[in-house]
């Protein structure tokens, strides 16, 4: 065989062989990548009793815009050194486990459905703190509640968890309780029962979506006891409880830490279910000196659901 003739079958062996590892990679690459779920809750904006609000963001909105990626290549498109881009390797992986639900802790026999307080002849108290506002702040109340070893009731506002939803979880975890302060925190008696049974409904479904679980209890919003109405709206949804309080020191006029001390220990006794705010320096820095009263008066802070245990 001469050169020339050895250089041509080599020349043809090659090209067959780039041709055939070109159909190859075109082969593998032909599927079109799996848009991944992005599970972005939707900000549903309302307002909300001025009372009870000092957080601007508690009116609900949207974020900013996600940034657009800076990786080199498209979405799914390979980058140097054959690597996918983070965008492939989110939409490939599986979708993320749903959360485990919350154990609660069972309620004794004979339970009213609406409870406004518990039994007068115990040495219990609930201390319950409405979730909205400053989500620095609403994490400081629980440190400084978890310092004492002292574990709260978190009824939390819809639209509040939309925002902040990390602070589900961050409630859960610290060993709190938590619960259902409807959607967007309007005056739930006024509305009509197909209303008031969605404001429920739909903070039910945020505290499923983030925690497993919509929690035990239902406090109405701006109002201290629930109507027929909303008891019945609250019962459609499928809360066994109500939960409403029997001590209301107003800590969402901020008080002095002082006067905010007085007005809760001179209402509470065995039983009481006290009503705080989450958003609120006034309720911070009453609080030690409220845990050292109820003490001092032989009374214990446990959660809504210890104290009807």
């Amino acid at each position: 065989m001469t050169a020339d003739r050895r250089t041509v079958l080599r020349t043809a062996a090659k090209l067959a062989a780039l041709s055939a590892a070109g159909g190859l990679l075109t082969s593998c690459g032909s599927g079109t990548p799996r848009r991944a779920d992005t599970g972005t809750l939707a900000a549903h904006p309302g307002s909300v009793d001025p009372q009870h609000t000092t957080d601007p963001a508690w009116n609900g909105g949207e974020g900013p815009a996600s940034p657009a990626p800076t990786t080199p290549g498209a979405a799914g498109e390979p980058q140097p050194g054959g690597e996918p881009t983070p965008a492939a390797a989110q939409a490939s992986a599986p979708a993320s486990a749903a959360p485990t639900p919350p154990v609660l802790t069972p309620l004794a026999a004979g339970t009213p459905y609406e409870v406004v307080y518990g039994p007068r002849t115990g040495k219990n108290v609930a201390l319950t703190v409405h979730g909205s506002g400053d989500p620095k702040l609403a994490t400081t109340l629980l440190e400084a509640a978890e310092q004492r070893g002292v574990k709260l009731t978190v009824m939390a506002v819809g639209s509040w968890l939309d925002q902040q939803p990390q602070m589900a979880r961050r409630i859960l975890d610290g060993g709190h309780e938590l619960g259902n302060h409807t959607q967007n925190h309007l005056n739930i008696s006024a509305m009509t029962p197909d209303q008031a049974r969605a404001e429920i409904a739909q903070c039910a479904d945020r505290l499923t979506r983030l925690t497993g679980s919509m929690g035990r209890w239902f406090r109405p919003s701006a109002a201290q006891y629930a109507t027929s109405m909303v008891r019945d709206q609250a019962k459609a949804v499928g809360y066994e409880h109500v939960l409403s309080f029997d001590v209301d020191p107003r800590d969402y006029n901020d008080p002095s830490a002082a006067e905010l001390q007085r007005r809760v220990l001179g209402s509470v006794r065995g039983g009481s279910v006290v009503a705080l705010h989450m958003g609120h320096q006034c309720t911070i820095d009453a609080l030690p000196a409220i845990l050292d009263g109820l003490a001092k008066a032989g009374l214990k802070p446990v959660t809504a659901s210890q104290l009807c245990a």
